[in-house]
């Protein structure tokens, strides 16, 4: 039992876990707000906020909330989030707009009775606008504040 206290107590851990909770609810209820929700949504990557820009945002703001800005622990999980986001719109994103242009070219291929460019089309939305960053940012901020004001430190 202790374990269990210990886990929903953290601070950090909560954080991080209400701030992919809420990207996340929040992005399915946009997507079925305008129509475009799919099933893939539900674990799939990109879209509007970013859960993984909340959820590491939320994690790095936990951590200095409970553990102070000069600890070790939030410098990991600082750098850490950097590095998600980055990726998250960068490389992610590029490969999600290569994605697109194969995805198209397979389509032409097909049309036209080629043999098309992959055998399968390919996932086209991995990875993240920086509004989309910007925004997962915000929640992540929001849901860490919200979360270590209910959970005592």
């Amino acid at each position: 039992m202790q374990v269990f206290m210990d886990l929903v107590t953290n601070q950090a851990l909560m954080s991080a876990l209400a701030g992919w909770l809420i990207a996340q609810t929040t992005k399915i209820l946009l997507e079925i707000a305008t129509g475009k929700f799919s099933k893939e949504r539900v674990a799939g990557g990109g879209g509007m906020p970013s859960s993984h820009s909340a959820t590491v945002t939320a994690l790095a703001t936990g951590t200095a909330i409970a553990c102070g800005l000069r600890s070790a622990e939030f410098a990991i999980s600082f750098f850490f989030a950097i590095i998600v986001m980055y990726d998250a719109m960068g490389v992610r994103y590029e490969t999600g707009e290569e994605a697109k242009a194969l995805n198209q070219l397979r389509e032409r291929d097909l049309r036209e009775g080629r043999e098309p460019v992959t055998d399968r089309k390919l996932t086209e939305k991995i990875g993240h606008t920086p509004l989309e960053i910007a925004v997962g940012f915000l929640v992540g901020l929001g849901a860490a504040v919200l979360v270590c004001a209910i959970i005592p430190g």
